[in-house]
């Protein structure tokens, strides 16, 4: 649904100085009805990538193919085909909620304009505003309408860059939930976003970026790559001799004790765990309950970013 092949973007700067290097040779493949997230820190050229892959700015370098169509080639049709949600999406702050939505209906050649206006509208809680100028709206509720018009068309291939920034818990979960449903629906769905909780709920795959690619695999993968699985023991008591039972397994890549609890790095828990468990009962352990250390996918983004993975 979406490929890049070496995708570049420099953007001129004064004369005699060097371009700025954006976007430096991304390559990757985002499958239909996929949700990507694509991960990086202010400046990293990400909002430089999705106006590339929605035909916004042309790139300096290399191919993209969305839906289909080629970036450069075939733009009008791949803008035909997206919706794009930016991270400071502009409104016409003089007309209202249903005014700003009907213009960008037509434009899109939307047949049904009024239901369609209406279907997202009160999907996103702002039918009872319809008629107010959007310039008297929050930041949360002009998010959610700009949420709206990137949706209007029914797009095949989404575009989001901070969707749930400035939203209130209650508006934020609406957002994960209505991503969640068009996912179930065979939307493809490429994320921008810092919050990477919610990353780490909604994407299949994740992408961290800098500039240039990072790395690209599913959460459970990175976390797994970088650190392994380890496991807790937490035992009623320390005993003499149980860490040194635990590091004589041979499947065991790693023990230690802080207090009362074993920590063992494990390859393969679900199969280890339960002949770990019974060893150290035999040896007089009191298991009060087995428990496994999660790493957040935000340990994973620092270690990337900052030692480009190396654990």
């Amino acid at each position: 649904m979406i490929l890049t092949e070496t995708l570049s973007k420099q953007f001129p700067t004064r004369k005699g100085q060097p371009p700025v290097l954006a976007v430096d040779g991304l390559s990757l493949e985002v499958g239909e009805g996929e949700v990507f997230g694509f991960l990086g820190p202010n400046g990293a050229g990400k909002t430089t990538t999705v106006r590339m892959l929605a035909s916004l700015i042309a790139p300096s370098a290399g191919r993209a193919i969305v839906n289909g169509f080629e970036v450069g080639r075939q733009d009008q049709h791949i803008r035909a085909c997206v919706g794009i949600l930016t991270e400071t999406p502009g409104m016409y702050d003089r007309l209202s909620a249903d005014k700003n939505l009907s213009i960008f209906a037509s434009l899109y050649g939307v047949q049904d304009v009024r239901g369609q206006v209406e279907k997202y509208l009160r999907i996103l809680g702002l039918w009872e505003r319809r008629f107010d100028e959007v310039g008297r709206f929050s930041k949360g509720m002009r998010q959610k309408l700009a949420i709206a018009r990137a949706l209007l068309h029914e797009p095949k291939v989404l575009f989001l860059d901070e969707p749930t920034s400035g939203l209130d818990p209650e508006a934020a979960k609406l957002v994960r939930d209505f991503v969640e449903e068009l996912k179930a629906q065979g939307t493809t769905i490429f994320l921008c976003t810092h919050n990477l909780d919610e990353a780490e709920r909604l994407c299949q795959r994740i992408a961290i970026f800098k500039t240039r690619l990072i790395t690209v695999d599913t959460p459970a993968a990175l976390r797994q790559r970088l650190f392994g699985r380890r496991v807790v023991f937490h035992l009623k008591e320390m005993q003499p001799g149980l860490l040194a039972l635990l590091q004589a397994l041979p499947f065991v890549k790693d023990a230690r004790a802080i207090d009362n609890k074993l920590l063992a790095a494990l390859d393969d828990p679900e199969q280890h765990n339960p002949l770990i468990v019974r060893q150290l009962v035999e040896a007089g352990a009191a298991i009060q309950f087995v428990g496994e250390m999660r790493h957040s996918l935000e340990d994973v983004y620092l270690q990337m970013i900052n030692h480009g993975g190396a654990a």
